[in-house]
């Protein structure tokens, strides 16, 4: 009642400020008259009695004496709701001077019919009461202007969705410190024009007139349910109006709660993908899992990290966590310890490399996994180009030594993790990963008893060196955002959803199969940072708009870096059971000739010959076209061409 009621007057022009507070003053006058007479006689008088009391006149001295001294003294130039302890003496010595005159009128020289003592007790009253409403000015309406300038200040919002969930956040953001929801948008023309919860509802074809006229500098779309296809064909809409879009997560991810603001979250690639996410086959999932051991390398990656949060939910036995990072693994052994439900799976953190064939021994010979997902790898194109002969070693030799001892004990199946960068490589990750991919294929006629697989797939979305949030870190500290190429493309995939592919892919292998996931279209990564900027709120600066927020910058390809990735180095692929898995069909040498060239590859390794190791690989891998780093070779930057 009180804020409803000091609402307008804070909204009131200066003039009908000063004039109500003129009001109060000079009501407060005529009160403490009334009051000292009270204290004087001891009863209440009329104010317009006439005879011998007659209060009409120490009213009137009053009005006349104590209002052109607060004038003159600046009573009504003063903010009240910022008035400190300058104010409070200004106001003391205005009413003690008021105060004196008043007293020397009705006391010293007295007037007839009001008795001498009112000229003492009713200044004090005055002193008392005025100050008294200062004081109230100064914590009621202080405190109140001060949260509707904050109010003011904060982000003014539209929540897209006038559903249950819109409700829900709406509800959630009335008092928050971050956020103003100003209105609603919504689809149903029924709506529009209706107010809920006393926000209007509005067309989303009026979003750019409504971000002009009520400042509005975010959408936060309250569909969880919608689909990611339609929720692409809104963001589109929304991309002109320059807004800030922010969204809930699926209706499964908000665990069926209340929504709260905690649930808004950044809209990432996946939003834009355009492309729904296929039910798994809980049959496929469980085949190789459910009630065995199960051993994952490089469990603490971004890729085996996820791979083991989808195993333990498939119940195995035995899950073995390998990982050479000491941190890593910490990490996700904690992770999963605070997710298992019971006691029916036993983790195992074992700290250890792929390439210590020893280890490995130790550790199959100890646990006898049934499945090995196979997920350690150097993966960062840059570096492994810088550092070729750390990164053969791991990927491949790594992967041969991890397979023929999985061979060994007796390891039903065998699935590597690899990557579409395997595919007419340009650089030593992607050859090293293809030439792991032969390893496996070739050893898969020799090792009837291991089904050994290979899943092939693209870029992973939140993976470590992901370009989307580097991207949103860039936009974030307002600088400009670093791109390669300009026309450089790739395919995306969320890592659950990629995890899952692998996992039933594994569980579709009959030996030596090389699967492809379907990515979907590629995305161009210039339009995804121009697509993020603009979601942002922000514009892009560039030599049309020299004025625009965020400027992107060409950088030219890194070291082994392609403008466009594949998935297939042949063009037969042929369909599997499941819609996003297909089966490739990859040439590759038969075992006693790789063999030995592995065995070549190997001494070259050992002898840190990084030249002829390339020169290996381009006869081995086939469409291997090394790049030149462009250096001279008398440059003194030659010698930060390799780290071997």
């Amino acid at each position: 009642m009180l804020n409803r009621f000091a609402l307008p007057i804070l909204a009131m022009p200066r003039r009908a400020k000063r004039v109500i507070v003129l009001s109060v003053d000079a009501s407060l006058c005529v009160i403490t008259v009334w009051l000292a007479y009270y204290l004087r006689l001891g009863e209440w008088v009329k104010l317009s009695g006439d005879g011998f009391w007659q209060p009409l006149w120490a009213v009137g001295g009053s009005l006349v004496v104590a209002l052109p001294i607060f004038v003159v003294n600046g009573f009504y130039r003063a903010i009240f709701r910022y008035s400190g302890l300058t104010a409070l003496m200004t106001m003391i010595k205005a009413i003690a001077v008021y105060g004196l005159l008043y007293a020397t009128v009705f006391t010293a020289f007295g007037v007839n019919g009001v008795p001498r003592t009112v000229g003492l007790i009713q200044p004090m009253l005055l002193l008392l009461l005025v100050g008294a409403s200062r004081m109230l000015a100064r914590f009621w309406l202080g405190g109140l202007y001060r949260n509707q300038l904050k109010l003011v200040a904060l982000p003014r919002v539209l929540i897209y969705g006038a559903g249950n969930a819109g409700r829900q956040l709406a509800a959630a953001m009335a008092n928050s410190h971050e956020m103003r929801v100003v209105g609603f948008l919504d689809d149903d023309d029924r709506l529009h024009g209706h107010v809920l919860n006393g926000l209007s509802i509005y067309s989303p074809a009026d979003l750019q007139g409504l971000v002009n006229s009520l400042q509005v500098s975010t959408v936060l779309l309250a569909l969880p349910s919608v689909s990611r296809h339609r929720r692409n064909e809104l963001i589109a809409q929304m991309l002109d109006a320059h807004v800030q879009v922010r969204t809930l997560p699926a209706v499964s991810e908000l665990a069926q709660g209340m929504v709260s603001i905690s649930d808004l979250r950044e809209l990432d690639i996946d939003d834009l993908l355009g492309r729904e996410p296929v039910s798994p086959n809980h049959i496929l999932l469980g085949k190789n899992i459910t009630d065995k051991v199960v051993l994952v390398t490089g469990a603490g990656g971004s890729i085996g990290g996820e791979l083991c949060r989808q195993i333990l939910g498939m119940a195995p036995a035995t899950l073995i966590l390998l990982e050479q990072s000491e941190f890593a693994l910490y990490e996700i052994q904690q992770e999963l310890e605070d997710k298992l439900a019971d006691d029916t799976t036993l983790l195992v953190p074992v700290l250890a490399s792929v390439r210590d064939a020893d280890r490995l021994r130790d550790v199959m010979a100890s646990w006898k996994p049934d499945t090995i997902y196979h997920a350690a790898a150097y993966k960062h194109v840059p570096l492994v180009e810088h550092n070729p002969i750390e990164g053969i070693k791991n990927n491949t030799l790594g992967t041969l030594t991890t397979a023929r001892i999985a061979v060994e004990h007796g390891v039903t199946d065998f699935v590597l993790i690899s990557t579409d960068k395997a595919v007419r490589p340009t650089n030593i990750m992607g050859a090293s990963k293809r030439l792991a991919e032969m390893a496996l294929q070739a050893l898969a006629s020799t090792a009837p008893h291991t089904r050994f697989s290979m899943v092939r797939f693209g870029n992973v979305l939140g993976s470590s060196g992901s370009v989307v949030p580097k991207f949103r870190r860039q936009i974030r500290d307002g600088g400009a955002i670093t791109l390669t190429h300009r026309d450089i493309t790739r395919y995306f995939m969320t890592i659950p959803e990629a995890a899952q592919l692998v996992i039933q892919a594994g569980a579709m292998a009959k030996g030596g199969d090389v699967f492809v996931l379907d990515m979907g279209d590629p995305v161009k990564i210039m339009d995804l940072a121009l697509r993020m900027i603009e979601l942002s709120g922000l514009t892009v600066r560039d030599e049309e708009n020299p004025d625009g927020d965020i400027a992107i910058e060409i950088t030219g390809l890194r070291p082994g870096e392609k403008l466009y990735e594949e998935l297939l180095i042949g063009n037969d692929p042929r369909p599997t059971s499941h819609p996003r898995i297909m089966k490739a069909n990859e040439e590759f040498l038969a075992w006693p000739l790789l063999q030995d060239k592995l065995q070549e590859l190997e001494n070259l390794l050992a002898s840190n010959d990084v030249e002829s190791t390339k020169a290996l690989l381009v006869e081995l891998v086939s469409g291997y076209t090394p790049q030149d780093l462009g250096l001279d070779a008398a440059s003194p930057a030659r010698r930060l061409r390799y780290c071997v």
